[in-house]
């Protein structure tokens, strides 16, 4: 399957409010040709918005991003000719996201002592694209400018955005397919001149929005009467780098919240910005589950606005079966290259588990009984699903192959074409039985038992020895070894022999109760080692493979998330001094990154002199990344942690400000009921 590369988002700067990003260099201007843009519901609304001062140069000279949805940037105004003295001219731009809109608030100041008189130049342009056309990399070309009663207009398949300015331009053209407008800005002396510039959606394009944005995916911003969705730790991190990364993280998380328009009291995480602005069904699992600490309300609107589009029927175009949740929705078919997906795809073989999975530990940490109990039928043919139709050939394990052409070639997190493959490089051939998915089968299994039985509902043993058989067959078939020692398997391939080639997915069953103690000594040892833990985080694959490099996307390369389930995995089964090196390494990588992590970043050793490299094409901020860290910290809190140098001394009681779910899945009948205070 061919996918063309995106655009780089490493380098840039951006602010989110979603469904809503603007994405732009770090001297604020947006330009074309890149990711640059203001994005909306989907599209992108504004793909340049330069900023000019006629005759003179603007030269950045300092930027800040103050919140998750505001940003700005400082510039002095340099004239093209005169004597090469120190300025009297800056330029102050403050960018903000609101529920509707992208405003830009410029500001001239003179420190000169005689009047001043500039003219300012905005070169603004359109393309109205869909994301998957900016994300493919190709040239789009604009769509022309309409000008009237000073404000400018862009048209394009029933979508229109409008840019308003404040004052009104003294001139407005379209020069080579952009709109200009031309302001003149008189300062008095040591005075100021502002200029504020709006960008929003046409209300003549949709006359039923009255909420902001979202009138076609459905997925807005959340009702701001709403109360918070977490409780934020008692206490911040004495350690300054982690206390950065919590306050970073959790900014970004609440800017990416979204709600169901089927019931706009649920809220849910979209998965990243700019490219994943929706719903994902194993993403925002994820990152739901890793906030439980905080509260249950994201848990809770996450499980019901992915059972309210829970599979109903056999649709092999979208994957679809009954009972399956699904991998994302968009609000048209989505089409990168050679890969074309409908808008509600379900293509993933293992969010449904993680959905049962999300259910149980959310019930344990709170979530009403009364919501839990109308999630019962939901968990029932999820349930269903897991031990009859997601095992397609009836040997006992769950396994995926894309049916259809165009689909996901992987369904498991390593969706990459090459996300699976042997030590020596060659792909893995489908169908696919991936191990972490065995174990998060096995794991809802258990946890759905106790969940039907605690709630005086039939049908608990059946599926604890679906789980016991499920462990043996595991065992028996997944189990490999190389130079440094025996470990599981990434997968078995179509002709059922294990995939060699040490992966993180092994981390991934630990605390899923598929493997014995000792089994989970091996795997926490493995991760243990050089070539899996590289000291900024977990590898996706470990070193010694010939399939190893650190700038892939899944073989090689590090995800904050999911070394975070590592973390996780690690602690629940007692494995604490591997845990805590790999916990370290994502606060390590993080003060690389401006305490932004990325969605991924390069494998490489801290034993090598060179910067830690951003993965080009990563989304930033991307959610599970900001839930990770919030896990990852709130784990080395609970331990007691060591700061890191400079930092005060840990004050009493400070271990318990931002606990972290590390509970084994326990496999005697009702062993993981609820928690209680």
């Amino acid at each position: 399957m061919t996918i063309p590369h995106p655009p780089a988002l490493h380098d840039l700067v951006t602010v989110l409010r979603a469904p809503a990003a603007a994405l732009c260099g770090s001297d604020g201007q947006l330009r074309t040709g890149g990711a640059d843009g203001y994005y909306d519901d989907d599209r992108r609304m504004l793909s340049r918005l330069e900023v000019e001062i006629v005759d003179a140069e603007v030269r950045p000279v300092g930027r800040s991003l103050t919140r998750s949805s505001e940003a700005r940037f400082t510039a002095v105004v340099q004239p093209v000719r005169g004597a090469a003295t120190d300025t009297d001219l800056m330029l102050e731009r403050r960018r903000v996201l609101t529920h509707s809109a992208l405003e830009e608030h410029l500001r001239l100041r003179t420190f000169a002592d005689a009047p001043l008189r500039v003219r300012v130049r905005v070169r603004a342009e359109s393309d109205l694209a869909p994301v998957h056309e900016v994300r493919s990399g190709e040239r789009i070309r604009p769509v022309p400018p309409v000008s009237a009663g000073g404000e400018v207009r862009w048209d394009r398949d029933g979508t229109g955005v409008v840019l308003t300015a404040d004052p009104a331009p003294a001139e407005c053209r379209r020069e080579d397919g952009a709109a200009v407008l031309y302001f003149e800005a008189e300062l008095p002396p040591e005075g100021s001149w502002s200029l504020s510039l709006r960008v929003c959606a046409s209300p003549d394009a949709d006359p039923a929005s009255t909420s902001g944005p979202a009138p076609r995916t459905g997925f807005g911003a959340p009702l701001d009467s709403l109360p918070p969705p977490w409780t934020a730790p008692a206490q911040a991190p004495v350690d300054h780098r982690r206390a950065r990364l919590l306050h970073s993280s959790l900014e970004d998380l609440r800017a990416m919240l979204l709600c169901d328009p089927l019931d706009p009291r649920d809220r849910f995480l979209a998965a990243g910005s700019p490219w994943y602005f929706t719903l994902f069904g194993r993403d925002s699992l994820w990152s739901a589950r890793m906030l439980l600490p905080l509260g249950t309300a994201v848990s809770g609107g996450t499980l019901r606005t992915l059972a309210r589009r829970q599979g109903r029927r056999d649709l092999p175009e979208a994957e679809e079966q009954p009972g399956k949740i699904l991998h994302e929705a968009r609000p048209e078919p989505l089409r990168l290259g050679s890969l074309t997906l409908p808008p509600l795809y379900y293509g993933t073989v293992d969010a449904t588990a993680l959905w049962v999975r999300l259910l149980h530990d959310a019930w344990r940490a709170g979530l009403p009984e009364a919501e839990v109990a109308e999630l019962l039928p939901h968990l029932r043919k999820a349930l269903r699903w897991i031990t009859e139709a997601g095992d397609a050939d009836g040997d006992g394990f769950l396994e995926y192959r894309a049916t259809v052409p165009g689909s996901l070639a992987n369904q498991g997190w390593k969706d990459s074409h090459d996300g699976v493959r042997w030590s020596d490089r060659r792909l893995a051939e489908a169908p696919l039985a991936l191990c972490e998915v065995q174990g998060y089968a096995h794991a809802a299994a258990v946890q759905g038992a106790d969940l039907l039985e605690s709630f005086g509902a039939g049908g608990a043993e059946p599926l604890r020895d679906w789980a016991a058989r499920l462990r043996e067959r595991f065992r028996e078939a997944y189990w490999v070894c190389d130079d440094v020692g025996p470990y599981p398997a990434i997968a078995l391939d179509g002709a059922k022999r294990p995939v060699d080639g040490a992966s993180s997915n092994m981390a991934h069953l630990l605390g899923t109760g598929l493997l014995s103690p000792d089994e989970a000594a091996l795997v926490a040892r493995r991760l243990s080692a050089p070539d899996m833990d590289c000291g900024f985080g977990l590898r996706t694959l470990s070193s010694t493979s010939a399939a190893f490099n650190p700038m892939s996307y899944h073989c090689g390369s590090v995800w904050p998330h999911d070394t975070a389930i590592a973390v996780l995995g690690l602690a629940a089964e007692g494995h604490h001094e591997v845990a805590r090196s790999l916990a370290n390494g994502v606060v390590e990588a993080a003060e690389r990154f401006e305490y932004r992590l990325p969605e991924l970043y390069g494998g490489v050793s801290t034993a090598d002199s060179g910067p830690l490299p951003a993965y080009p094409s990563a989304c930033r901020p991307q959610a599970w990344a900001a839930a990770g860290a919030v896990a990852v910290i709130g784990y080395l809190e609970s331990r007691g942690a060591a700061p890191s140098p400079g930092s005060p001394p840990p004050q009493a009681g400070n271990a318990q400000a931002l606990p972290v779910p590390t509970h084994r899945t326990d496999t005697r009948p009702g062993h993981s009921g609820r928690l209680r205070s």
